[in-house]
């Protein structure tokens, strides 16, 4: 019996996450910035994988998000870039300066890059 394309898809994506995540992991004094995108928006999560919980999130379908975007569009490098500055701000108010980046299953590439430079142009190490 064959696997449709969607199932190897979902599995294929799955084992990547799993093997990203057997190399990484967040505490309370370095939180794991989590990514993930949809067809729409961006989405950001700290993740204090000790004690499992999320202690910011961040994305683009946010009011203060768009407030700050004033072109509307965010699907493009500059929204992510400011989401990311937006993430760092919230983690710089937490006392945070260090975090563990997650680019999940998609390629350092793109939107995650753009989101990664901003969370640095925030003044974050990683």
């Amino acid at each position: 019996m064959h696997k449709k394309s969607h199932e190897l898809k979902k599995i294929a994506r799955e084992r990547i996450r799993k093997r990203i995540r057997i190399k990484i992991s967040g505490t309370a004094e370095r939180p794991r910035v989590h990514v993930f995108k949809s067809n729409r928006f961006i989405y950001l999560q700290a993740v204090d994988d000790v004690n499992g919980k999320v202690l910011a999130t961040a994305s683009s379908h946010e009011k203060e998000f768009r407030a700050k975007d004033k072109n509307k569009n965010v699907k493009n490098l500059k929204a992510s870039q400011l989401l990311g500055e937006m993430m760092a701000k919230r983690l710089k108010d937490m006392k945070l300066d260090k975090i563990v980046f997650d680019r999940g299953i998609y390629p350092y590439h793109g939107r995650v890059k753009a989101v990664a430079e901003g969370i640095r142009k925030g003044g974050l190490v990683f």
